[in-house]
């Protein structure tokens, strides 16, 4: 793989534990020189998030729903219904409490 271009294949085989669920990366942080940047595939069930968590998020994030349903309150602000084809962007710092509602795919972007 050329330092500057990345790619795969979605596969559950290669997904790795997360903080919630699992996580297949594509470029960690760091990978070609660039601290901030990181993507991948998360992959969450309600069996590996029972209740609802808080999350403050630590750099921008971008994300895709793949399949599944989540739903995002953002504190202080909206609740969001994400189902495929769904996206959405975070700020860092933006305070929000997910509930996974059905088993969920999704695409990343930290930046």
């Amino acid at each position: 793989m050329n330092a500057n271009v990345f790619h795969g294949h979605h596969n559950a085989a290669s997904y790795e534990p997360f903080e919630v669920g699992q996580v297949q990366w594509l470029r960690r942080n760091g990978d070609g020189g660039n601290e901030a940047l990181a993507s991948g595939v998360w992959s969450v069930t309600p069996d590996d998030a029972p209740e609802p968590f808080d999350l403050t998020s630590e750099e921008d994030e971008t994300i895709y729903i793949v399949s599944g349903h989540l739903r995002i309150e953002v504190l202080d602000g909206e609740t969001l219904n994400l189902v495929a084809g769904s996206m959405a962007s975070f700020s860092k710092g933006a305070k929000t409490r997910w509930t996974v509602i059905e088993p969920t795919i999704e695409f990343f972007v930290y930046s």
